[in-house]
Parts: C-alpha cells; sequence; structure tokens
C-alpha cells in the first residue's frame, strides 16, 4: 500500500485533487448516511444546505491530494505553499517556550504541520488507524524529516510535554473527539460536543504560545496559503471551540462536515441537558 501511495504521489496534484473530488461526490450522492451528517452539521452552523456538494468535493480533494503532500519532496511541497503569517511564528518562538499548534478540520490540515517542520521539529498528535495495515503508511507519511508523531495516549502526551518543555512546537486536532476522561461537554455551533481538555492542560503545564493553524487549499493544482493566528486567550474547551467556529466559517467549504463530531466516546458521561 506504501508503494502505491508513493506512485500516486508521482501524479500533478491538479489530477489528484480532481479524482478526489469526484470520489467525495460520488461518496456524497451514493450514502445517504454521510450526506444526511454533512447536511445536519450544516444546519446546526446555520449554514445552506446546498453547501453540501462543495463540502463533498473538498473533502475528496483532500484525501487524493494526501499522497503528493505525504511523499513528495519538501522542496517540492513548499514550492506550492504560500504563508503571510511567518512573523506570527517569529514572535511565538521568541518566548522560547514552545509552541501548541491547534489545527481543525479544515482544508489541507495535514500540511500545516509539514510546512512548519520545514522550519523547526514538531510532534503531532495521531490516533492510530483502526486497520493495522494502514499502520506502515501512515507511520512512512508522519516520521518524515523534523516532524514526529505521538499516538493519543498517555506516552504520546509525556511526549509532546517533553517537545514544548524543550521549546519546541507540537500540534494537535482540537476537533478531534478524545477518549472518555479526556474531554468535556462544550457547545460547539450550539450544540454539546465532547471537546478536548488536552490543549489548556499542555498550556499551562509548560506556558507554551498557542497558534492557530489552518492551511488553505486554493485552486486546483494551486496549492496552499497557511494562516497563522496566535491564541491570545487561555486555551479551555470553551474558548478553543469558539475560535475553531471562527476559523471553520472563514472557509466553510473546506470542513470536514461529515466527522462524527457530536458522538459520545464510551464510557463517557451524557451531555447535560440545557438549562
Amino acid at each position: 500500500m506504501t508503494a502505491f501511495a508513493r506512485f500516486l504521489g508521482r501524479l500533478p496534484l491538479g489530477l489528484l485533487q480532481a479524482l478526489g473530488a469526484l470520489a467525495g461526490l460520488l461518496v456524497c450522492l451514493l450514502s445517504s448516511a454521510y450526506r444526511r451528517r454533512l447536511v445536519a452539521n450544516l444546519r446546526l452552523a446555520g449554514l445552506p444546505e446546498s453547501l453540501r456538494w462543495r463540502c463533498a468535493m473538498h473533502a475528496g480533494c483532500m484525501i487524493g491530494e494526501l499522497p503528493w503532500v505525504w511523499f513528495r519532496p519538501q522542496a517540492s511541497v513548499l514550492e506550492r505553499v504560500r504563508c503571510d503569517d511567518v512573523a506570527v511564528l517569529e514572535d511565538a518562538e521568541r518566548e522560547g517556550r514552545g509552541v501548541l499548534f491547534l489545527t481543525p478540520h479544515l482544508g489541507a490540515f495535514d500540511l500545516a504541520a509539514r510546512f512548519y517542520a520545514a522550519r523547526a521539529p514538531i510532534t503531532v498528535l495521531f490516533k492510530p488507524p483502526r486497520q493495522p495495515a494502514l499502520a506502515p503508511l501512515l507511520q512512512a507519511a508522519r516520521d518524515r524529516g523534523n516532524m514526529r508523531g505521538a499516538p493519543a495516549s498517555i506516552g504520546g502526551v509525556r511526549a509532546m510535554l517533553r517537545a514544548l518543555r524543550g521549546s519546541e512546537a507540537v500540534g494537535l486536532l482540537p476537533d478531534q473527539v478524545p477518549g472518555m476522561g479526556d474531554g468535556a461537554w462544550v457547545p460547539f455551533f450550539g450544540a454539546p460536543a465532547y471537546t478536548m481538555t488536552l490543549p489548556e492542560r499542555l498550556a499551562r503545564s509548560t506556558g507554551a504560545a498557542v497558534v492557530i493553524a489552518v492551511a488553505e487549499r486554493l485552486g486546483p493544482g494551486e496549492g496552499w496559503r497557511v494562516h497563522f493566528e496566535r491564541f491570545t486567550e487561555e486555551p479551555t474547551p470553551v474558548a478553543v471551540n469558539r475560535a475553531m467556529e471562527r476559523a471553520i466559517l472563514r472557509l466553510p467549504a473546506q470542513y470536514l462536515w461529515a466527522y462524527n463530531r457530536y458522538k459520545r466516546p464510551a464510557g463517557a458521561p451524557a451531555p447535560e441537558p440545557p438549562a
């Protein structure tokens, strides 16, 4: 599988994105469960149902472009990336307490950490795949150059703490549903969503600078624009969700609305009913 992904990575970026967009449309057309969740989440955010087709295309683009992002030489990938916010990184690094990047499931979210890895080491939190056969592929894609993976476990959290205390960077997806005991029920687009407490714990333990990172997908084959924004509040679950909402609403078609953001993890308490 890794060899096939490397082969796909040699194809033109625009072709891979076009094939991915077509696959995304087909999934949206053929899977009623996928379509229902996507539309329901759009409605919660107050967005028009008609946006579902663009959302499905961007979700497919995200999958289609991954082999190109993962296995092209770093210099080739960076040629397609624009960033006007390097000063945000410089200010955060200058504080010398490590940098905690928060990246929602938005745009080419895997690319944001890779862009930073061209600058300095970064440790990224990941959930091990449910299919063991995918593990070698994801490891080959994830652990490259200055980028290292840390599993979503006690050991992974310790690795992130070590990185921050060594004045390095770490990254995570704060809108990923955590396991039991690692989250709190707080609003996300008006509905209770089990939300990570990890950003708050990491920031309190290390004093790390917190930065929101988003990789916006540009036109077909054109690449991406990476945006960095300093997060100035304490990264509580409520504050993080508000920041994620603002970032998502700037690029609503590029969010993974079909992600099961509102699921209840096994063993987690039920959300309290609204007062």
